[in-house]
């Protein structure tokens, strides 16, 4: 009989928790594996055989555990640690934060599919590697690790359904400033121009009237040398909220640029178009600028050109004959319409 031998760890240095080396659970302790999701109310003793076999994987903090089309086949329990998730990129921010008890990588570990985002180590941590075979032998041998993984499944799903959810709202956001001068709450330019032409086609197609007015603030140059770039700022507030009282809810408005706006004015002709610019010009010369403070600025003017569609129109030749009927309102002497 061969005699034993006596391993004196201490000496050898190899371990350095004593009570890892005898540990029936190999590398985990019974009190980390305790603390996951996965095995709340299992009987641990139970799956020790099966437990056993799994290694611990150290992830130094920043290393990545997991990137999107990367082969993975292994569930990881965080032993310690924290965790971060990122969608498309690290650079971006995590989706969520994974603490000591969670897991990750079920869904490859069940469709052996590429991980489909970054995991990332927050800080130095540990995680339990549970392979395909293992993982299904767990939740084969165990009523209460199969529920605890349909829970932990569900708790993803919901908190995917909410990320989709977020980044829709965001995405509708970014859309409507794309579309929106953030200054005067009026649609920009580029809604403008894709806004003209359909309109354009619209009319063309029904033989229907279409006028376009374009208005320009008088000497809105000297209005800022004057008063300051802020005092302009809150005329061009209170123009846009006049011009928004002044046209009928089936116009179209928005700021071209600087100091001009247009108004689209489906099925109008010329002469009604003329009464729209000059109640807009009226409005405009009446309104009240106030400032923060309540102190008042002086009211404005506005010069505007009116053109109404031909059939052979489009965007540019349109918005030229507009410009045009601006230019002779300002040759008149400003604050007039011009057709």
């Amino acid at each position: 009989m061969q005699p034993h031998t006596v391993i004196d760890v201490k000496k050898t240095g190899r371990f350095e928790d004593e009570e890892a080396l005898f540990s029936p659970f190999g590398s985990a302790s019974r009190e980390e594996l305790a603390q996951q999701r996965l095995f709340v109310n299992a009987d641990l003793e139970a799956l020790e055989g099966l437990l056993h076999a799994c290694p611990v994987r150290d992830v130094k903090s920043g290393e990545i555990l997991l990137s999107p089309g990367q082969s993975n086949q292994n569930l990881y329990l965080l032993l310690s640690g924290c965790l971060r998730v990122h969608v498309d990129s690290v650079k971006n921010e995590p989706v969520c934060i994974l603490d000591v008890g969670e897991s990750v990588g079920e869904l490859s570990a069940i469709d052996r599919k590429p991980a489909p985002a970054f995991v990332v180590a927050d800080v130095d941590s540990r995680a339990l590697v549970v392979d395909q075979d293992i993982f299904w032998a767990l939740i084969n041998a165990s009523h209460a690790v199969a529920c605890n993984m349909l829970q932990i499944l569900s708790d993803r799903l919901r908190m995917s359904n909410a990320v989709i959810s977020k980044n829709r709202r965001l995405q509708q956001l970014y859309r409507r400033h794309a579309v929106t001068d953030q200054l005067t709450g009026l649609h920009n330019r580029r809604w403008l121009e894709n806004m003209l032409s359909r309109q354009l086609k619209r009319s063309s197609i029904n033989n229907k009237a279409l006028s376009l007015v374009m208005i320009d603030i008088d000497a809105f140059k000297q209005f800022n040398n004057r008063f300051g770039h802020l005092a302009g700022d809150y005329a061009l507030h209170a123009l846009a909220q006049t011009l928004r009282d002044s046209v009928r809810p089936t116009d179209m408005l928005a700021r071209f640029g600087g100091g001009k706006f247009m108004v689209i004015l489906p099925d109008t002709d010329i002469e009604r178009a003329e009464l729209v610019a000059e109640r807009i010009r009226r409005n405009v010369a009446e309104a009240t600028i106030m400032m923060s403070d309540e102190s008042l600025l002086p009211p404005l003017t506005v010069s505007l050109g009116i053109a109404e569609m031909k059939s052979s129109d489009n965007y540019e030749t349109l918005v030229s004959m507009t410009d045009a009927a601006l230019c002779r309102a300002k040759e008149k002497g400003r604050n007039c319409v011009s057709v």
